[in-house]
């Protein structure tokens, strides 16, 4: 059972999978060359949230454009050759930090929110016009992602746009998470990271999880201060949301 269950987040009760093991065979005749490392998945998707921002990217007025997903080299690439300026910061892997951990008033773990946003999203105010945060609010821990959103709010310019992505239940609590990367049409190439399924993976390091599964009701709460807000339904058990601030 996940947290948040009959609160705010509703999240879906699913078992989870075991590792699985390989076996190899090796032979005395043949001399064995060493396994070839493992790449991470990559597919792509359709976005129809993605090819309605794409007029927004042929604008011939400089944009400036924050990226707070996973760093990702092409992105950087696509923005600066079209003229535009791109700011990169990955908020969930900052917010995993150990330091931000404190006590709250009955003295369990807490995170610290407003460290957090000192040290993570020290931006101006209406600075940006474009804002990608992907699937970030569903991995996130849920004490962050009301105080990330109305930062969020602040610092982007009135008519500026926010593009989010959230899982439905049945994406499940395994659900990956990835790195997106845009191209030229309204194609994502999405690279997967770190789910609990990958051996890579060191064994002190925490995997990134399905938090919580929003309802329309719930992101439209959560984006209650912006001017308007669009859904896109996919066929991947992933809801695509574009807001106007």
């Amino acid at each position: 059972m996940f947290p948040g269950d009959g609160a705010l987040w509703d999240i879906a009760d699913c078992n989870r999978p075991l590792q699985s093991a390989i076996s190899m065979k090796f032979f005395r005749s043949t001399p064995t060359a060493p396994p070839a490392p493992k790449t991470s998945q990559r597919h792509t998707r359709r976005s129809s949230a993605m090819a309605e921002l794409s007029r927004v990217f042929n604008a011939e007025e400089p944009l400036c454009v924050l990226d707070i997903g996973p760093t990702s080299a092409s992105n950087i690439r696509f923005f600066t050759e079209h003229g535009h300026r791109i700011y990169s910061q990955d908020l969930l892997e900052a917010s995993r930090d150990p330091e931000l951990v404190i006590k709250d008033e009955q003295g369990q773990p807490a995170i610290d929110s407003k460290k957090f946003l000192e040290e993570n999203l020290a931006y101006p105010n209406t600075h940006f016009n474009l804002v990608f945060c992907w699937n970030l609010a569903d991995y996130m821990d849920e004490s962050l992602v009301k105080p990330v959103i109305a930062r969020l709010w602040s610092m982007m310019k009135p008519g500026g746009q926010l593009l989010a992505f959230f899982h439905t239940r049945e994406a499940g609590p395994d659900a990956p998470y990835y790195r997106y990367h845009l191209t030229q049409g309204a194609d994502l190439e999405m690279h997967t990271l770190n789910t609990k399924r990958d051996p890579r993976n060191p064994p002190s390091e925490k995997p990134l999880t399905l938090q919580r599964v929003f309802n329309n009701r719930h992101i439209e709460t959560l984006f209650r201060d912006f001017a308007s807000i669009k859904f896109f339904l996919s066929r991947d058990n992933i809801r695509e949301v574009l807001v106007v601030r």
